[in-house]
């Protein structure tokens, strides 16, 4: 827009939203066109105007700085870019306003309103497809009066040839002449939260989420870096967010009285809460779809929300590093579901490659109890090795690997359906990829067909008489096992205590295989259980099939919950013992009763021990001292048991599944649902006896690893003996065995700590996946390895899977180990088996990774306590003290109320969940 002046001379451009698409183009420079682009669309935007480019040039030729920029800018000897920008910062302050550059100004700011503006440059070549000059030019808040427009009008100018903005040009290649700068003149918005929008993740340029960042007040806080703003990253296509950082927030920045800005603190309470609200992420992520249509690319949008409106201050394209090449290789999909059950967080290399080593001559041997033979054995055993994955730290299952496991039995489609339940992973793989996976290449015509044939005779045979087989083979692990427990391996010479540890692997491990069968029984008996319940009983609840499944009777791996309790029930009637396990320090309890002379509870406690001292937290990691080593963790979880009030003597759920049957199945259905349900029942049972025969050789290899450390440790070959878990199998093997030298050792030692200590920091994602080597091609940057804790959202009900039906009521206790219960809600990112025990005082459990099968989860059942497994964010969403309702039937947790303001948060609560994914 222009106007005459009172000279009669037309002055230089005044540009205003209804001037001609031309004459922007030609005088507004790259944020002015931006600004007119997204006023002409609809979209809210504070009134503003430009002064033109032309502006500039006029004030140059009429005050003769035109020479003198030249001369700077191009001139023979160059002086440093800062010295430059200096001199020509101080010459457009002292230069004259030419009166038709001052109404010009004048003008500009009438149309913003006169009030308090926001004065912006607008370079000629900023924001553009190829550079756009972010950061390079100056803006200024708050700018009240005509005078004060002026002056900053001025200094915009100026940063045009700002040191930075020079250095830019310079690193580009581009002429030192910024082609000259418009100046934006916008009204303010009182904002009462603002922030920016990305319409695609500026770091990879994807294009399927968008990026909110956010503040209360002004953007200055944010832009500057100030203020730890709340950032949420949006689905694309339908707006839900992905994932909420809730930022700090101390601070807030307003207009103040004068130019800029003050500084004033957020309340406490708002520091933790989020900027926006849901409707207000919604509304953002509809501006942010449109204004990316009008542009035709994605975009870095600023906004400002003031009372109730969304207004869009300014938007630019989104400048990203170029993608990088799409890896090749090989897809995995890795996984933690249910290992977690068995190697929490981060494990030590020790205990990672003992495990893996275990699984591979443990299936290996199952493919062999099949028929496996020849050539299709040797292909089975390219990937036995490689069903778990070590990954920063953190044990995965490599999923692809467990369907081609699955698919050795008959029946594949039903089994496959249950390992995802069993395994408890979050989402199938699709279908042609999961039919696709084989444990070998199929044989084609009569050979094939009778390969299959003989494999499905061997498994029925095996599946009928599993019962038997697992008796025979209890039977034989206790007299085998009896015999490596009862030696002091620390009384033996290394090389000694090695070859018995060999020996274990031999006739405990490898012999393990045809059990394997088992569980193939407890995939099928369940599935098909699962998929009777469908077609005959289809208004059963959710948790019927589960709780139809329970084994029912004395489970044996509930036995340290009974164990638990009949030692808490001596302790309760003896006022002398519960009141010195109340108030001693667990470490020194066990000293304490035998000074006190309680020989007899001590003798309880004693048999406990040995009945089931590898009946631990974390008994799997080999790092981790059991009960024989340390007994302070029984006397924690036995103090809780003192003051038991939870559920745990509420009744099986047997007799309720039962009175189902009667009134909804009968006849030859009802037979044939009994058939399959005892077969499901009795082989879970079985399993968790194998999970103690599991438990008990873990401990035995555990007790002989622990003595090579200290044998090592004497050689010299470490520096001390729990060096030994920074070690892998293979090369503890090696060193007695001739193939490693001993010095090297302690160089492995030290680079691992190094690196655990690092991978303890990081945030592990629950599953991701990966092309190629995993730690190769960006493959763990895609994946969401980051560090950090993730944030609450504030959600008030959360979502599982029913597990066990009832409803408790109870202070949430957050943690992860099994202790401090004292009938509260037991919330945890995951269970191992050495939970159990902990069980006796929860009024109920809520987990968020594992699943129904899962061993804490089977003996919650038993004990009849309310359980809901695979609850999303629960441990970033809950704290402790949170009063919840947790409800096994519905599989729903609902926090009654808000926990108490005792400063602390659900990370701080469970420092062991490490997202916790």
């Amino acid at each position: 827009m222009s106007r005459t002046s009172t000279s009669g001379q037309r002055p230089p451009h005044v540009l205003t939203p209804s001037s001609d698409n031309s004459l922007i183009a030609a005088w507004a420079g790259g944020k002015g066109k931006n600004l007119h682009a997204l006023t002409v669309s609809g979209f809210r935007v504070p009134s503003w105007s430009v002064i033109g480019l032309d502006v500039f040039a006029e004030f140059c030729r009429a005050s003769g700085l035109d020479e003198q920029l030249v001369r700077l800018l191009t001139g023979g000897r160059q002086p440093k870019a800062g010295q430059v920008a200096e001199e020509i910062a101080r010459l457009i302050e002292a230069a004259p306003l030419p009166e038709r550059v001052a109404e010009a100004i004048a003008l500009a700011y009438r149309h913003a309103g006169a009030g308090a503006v926001a004065v912006r440059s607008s370079g000629a070549q900023e924001d553009g497809a190829k550079h756009s000059f972010a950061g390079q030019f100056d803006t200024f808040l708050n700018i009240r009066g005509l005078k004060e427009v002026t002056a900053h009008v001025r200094r915009c100018w100026a940063s045009g040839f700002s040191e930075r903005s020079l250095r830019y040009r310079a690193q580009r290649r581009l002429p030192p002449d910024a082609g000259g700068v418009a100046v934006i003149v916008q009204r303010m918005v009182a904002a009462e939260s603002s922030g920016v929008l990305f319409s695609a993740d500026p770091t990879t340029g994807r294009t399927d989420r968008h990026l909110v960042s956010a503040v209360y007040g002004l953007g200055e806080g944010l832009v500057s870096g100030a203020v730890d703003a709340d950032t949420v990253v949006l689905d694309a296509a339908t707006g839900e967010p992905l994932t909420t950082v809730i930022g700090d927030k101390r601070e807030r920045y307003e207009a103040g009285p004068g130019p800029g800005c003050r500084v004033r603190p957020v309340a406490h309470e708002h520091r933790s809460a989020p900027v926006l609200t849901a409707a207000g992420l919604a509304r953002l992520h509809e501006a942010g779809v449109r204004i990316t249509a009008c542009y035709g690319a994605p975009q870095d949008i600023e906004w400002a929300m003031a009372e109730g409106t969304l207004w869009i201050l300014q938007s630019r394209p989104v400048t990203t590093p170029a993608p990088a090449p799409a890896p090749e290789g090989e897809l995995r999909i890795w996984d933690n579901s249910n290992i977690i059950e068995s190697f929490s967080g981060v494990v030590s290399p020790l205990t990672f490659s003992f495990a893996a080593d275990t699984y591979a001559k443990v299936y290996d041997g199952y493919a062999r109890a099949l028929g496996v033979r020849g050539e299709q054995l040797r292909e089975v055993r390219e990937w036995t090795p490689h069903l778990l994955g070590y990954v920063h730290g953190r044990v995965y299952y490599n999923l692809f690997h467990w369907y081609r496991m699955v698919r050795l039995a008959p029946l594949y489609p039903i089994n496959r359906r249950m390992l995802e339940k069993s395994l408890g992973v979050a989402e199938s793989i699709p279908d042609e990829i999961a039919d696709a996976l084989q444990p070998f290449t199929p044989r084609s015509g009569l050979s094939g067909r009778f390969s299959r044939l003989a494999r499905t005779t061997i498994f029925a045979t095996r599946f009928l008489t599993i019962r038997k087989s697992v008796e025979t083979f209890h039977r034989d692990f206790y007299q085998a096992y009896t015999i490596f427990n009862n030696v002091d391996y620390d009384a033996l010479p290394g090389e000694e205590t090695y070859r018995r540890f060999r020996r274990l692997q031999r006739e405990l491990i490898e012999k393990w295989g045809p059990m394997q069968a088992l569980d193939a029984t407890i995939l099928l008996s369940v599935g098909l259980l699962a998929l009777l319940t469908r077609s005959w009983l289809p208004e059963a609840p959710e948790w019927f099939t589960w709780a139809a499944a329970a084994p029912g009777g004395a489970v044996e791996s509930a036995e340290p919950v009974r164990a638990l309790r009949e030692l808490a029930d001596r302790a309760r009637a003896d006022e002398d013992i519960r009141c010195l396990l109340e108030h001693t320090p667990e470490s020194d309890s066990y000293r304490a009763l035998r000074e006190a002379g309680h020989t007899r509870f001590l003798d309880a406690v004693d048999a406990y021990i040995a009945d089931y001292g590898y009946r631990s937290p974390d008994e799997l990691k080999l790092e981790v001292p059991d009960l024989y080593e340390n007994p302070a963790g029984l006397f924690t979880l036995l103090r809780d048991a003192l003051s038991d009030t939870g559920a745990g003597g509420a009744p099986e759920r047997g007799g309720e599944v039962d009175a189902y049957l009667d009134e909804h199945l009968r006849g030859p259905r009802r037979l044939l649902y009994e058939r399959v349900r005892h077969k499901a029942r009795t082989a879970l049972a079985d399993r968790e006896r194998l999970r103690f025969c599991r438990t008990r050789a873990f401990g035995a290899a555990k007790r002989m690893l622990r003595a090579l450390g200290r044998d090592l440790a004497r050689a010299g070959a470490i520096k001390v003996w729990d060096d030994v878990f920074m070690l892998r199998l293979e090369e503890i093997g090696g060193a007695y065995e001739g193939m490693i030298v001993h010095t090297e050792l302690r160089e492995l030692v030290a680079l691992r700590r190094r690196r655990l200590a690092v991978d303890t920091g990081l945030h592990a994602p629950s599953r991701f996946t990966t092309r190629g080597a995993p730690y190769w091609s960006g493959n763990l940057d895609r994946a969401g390895w980051t560090g950090g804790p993730a944030v609450r959202s504030g959600t008030r009900e959360l979502r599982g899977t029913p597990c066990c039906p009832g409803v408790a009521e109870g202070p949430a206790v957050v943690t992860d180990t099994p202790r401090d219960i004292g009938g509260g809600v037991l919330v945890t990112y995951r269970t191992d088996p050495g939970w159990v025990a902990a069980l006796s005082s929860a009024a109920a459990l809520v987990i968020e990774r594992g699943s129904p099968l899962t061993h804490v989860a089977v003996v919650a059942r038993e004990l009849g306590i309310p359980t809901v497994v695979r609850v999303e964010n629960l441990t970033t969403e809950i704290r402790t003290g949170t009063p919840l309702r947790v409800d096994g039937a519905a599989g729903t947790v609902t926090v009654l109320a808000d926990p108490p303001d005792d400063g602390t948060t659900a990370t701080e609560d469970s420092p062991g969940t490490e997202r916790h994914p």
